[in-house]
């Protein structure tokens, strides 16, 4: 909006000119969405208690998270709304992505309250049916992957990390491609979120390093020197990961242990698909796996339980997703989620190392 309005005035007044650039108004989100979480968060905690929307908690999940019972939850909305607004303020609206990666915050933001709104009214831990959770993310990934797909400077080939001539092109599959990156993204971010700061630390750190990506892939001298896809228009989506970014350090200021509120799958499920849409656009997906270690450790703990409980009637881990299992062998809370957020870190470095090992 303010890109719209102010930077035509920077033929008359030159200071203006500043909206032309990118990381300007990366850094202007930013700065907009931390000051809208910090600022509304007092006031969020405050109406979610007394509206009465606290947590339920796993009667099966470790005994140390009883005392947690009762903290208020939905405060992934806190993030939404900031990091959106923000973006609608400071971003250029006539650029396609921001409009599909809004709308996959607000479609998956959508699933993830009416989630927890079923667990709030139940008093259970129980929300949606998986069945119809997971129908609904498959939805919405089909029509963000034929939004993606149909538009006409956009290709259907993907970039595979370290190979700089191999892109397949999926042609008509790339559709279901996006929404099996974009639902599996987004329940693995869910599955994550099981401690204080768990999830929404390693999600700042993959959407700033996903921007760096969407940024080289939107310029197209730094493309064709890092040997990567030029997608025009994609580097906008540094703006929107950099309301992301600042808008999930505003929430982990009252979601740092102690939590002061919890994220709930209104938060959790729109960031992994948000995620998954920036590194779809950016040509990115087969990075994200690596840029995500930390949610796809935590996803295939859960799968292998499973796997491992119904073929061998043994369990290979105390609790899933495995952060369980490291509370359930004494690691302090704490710990844990420092240790994760550095796993974060390096995997992140790591991603953005495959730029150049090509």
């Amino acid at each position: 909006m303010l890109y719209q309005l102010l930077y035509p005035l920077h033929t008359t007044y030159s200071a203006f000119n500043v909206f032309r650039y990118i990381t300007f108004r990366t850094l202007l989100a930013g700065l907009t969405a931390l000051v809208i979480s910090l600022l509304l968060g007092p006031t969020m905690i405050r109406w979610l208690t007394s509206m009465k929307v606290g947590q339920q908690i796993r009667s099966d999940g470790p005994e140390r998270h009883l005392s947690k019972a009762g903290t208020p939850t939905m405060g992934g909305t806190l993030i939404l709304f900031s990091g959106g607004l923000a973006t609608l303020l400071v971003a250029d609206l006539s650029n396609a992505y921001i409009w599909i990666s809004l709308f996959a915050i607000a479609s998956f933001g959508a699933i993830g309250f009416i989630d927890d709104y079923q667990k709030l009214r139940g008093k259970s831990a129980a929300g949606l049916s998986a069945r119809a959770k997971l129908g609904l993310q498959v939805v919405f990934g089909l029509v963000i992957g034929l939004l993606l797909a149909s538009r006409p400077d956009f290709s259907t080939t993907l970039d595979i990390p370290l190979l700089k001539d191999v892109r397949p092109d999926l042609g008509w599959l790339y559709p279901i491609f996006a929404a099996l990156v974009i639902v599996g993204a987004s329940n693995a971010v869910n599955l994550t979120d099981g401690l204080d700061g768990l999830a929404i630390g390693p999600v700042t750190i993959a959407a700033g390093t996903i921007g760096v990506f969407a940024y080289a892939a939107g310029n197209a001298r730094f493309a064709e020197y890092l040997q990567i896809q030029y997608v025009p228009g994609s580097g906008e989506l540094m703006v929107f990961c950099g309301a992301l970014v600042a808008a999930g350090l505003g929430f982990l200021w009252f979601n740092a242990y102690p939590a002061q509120m919890f994220m709930g799958d209104v938060g959790s499920l729109p960031l992994g698909a948000a995620l998954a849409v920036v590194a779809l656009a950016s040509k990115q997906a087969l990075v994200l796996p690596i840029l995500g270690a930390v949610f796809v450790i935590e996803a295939l703990s859960v799968i292998f339980q499973v796997l491992s409980f119904k073929m061998r009637g043994k369990r290979i881990l105390k609790m899933a997703p495995i952060h369980h299992h490291f509370e359930l062998l004494g690691w302090p809370e704490p710990l844990i989620i420092v240790r994760a957020w550095i796993i974060a870190v390096v995997c992140a470095l790591l991603a953005l190392a495959t730029l150049k090992l090509r």
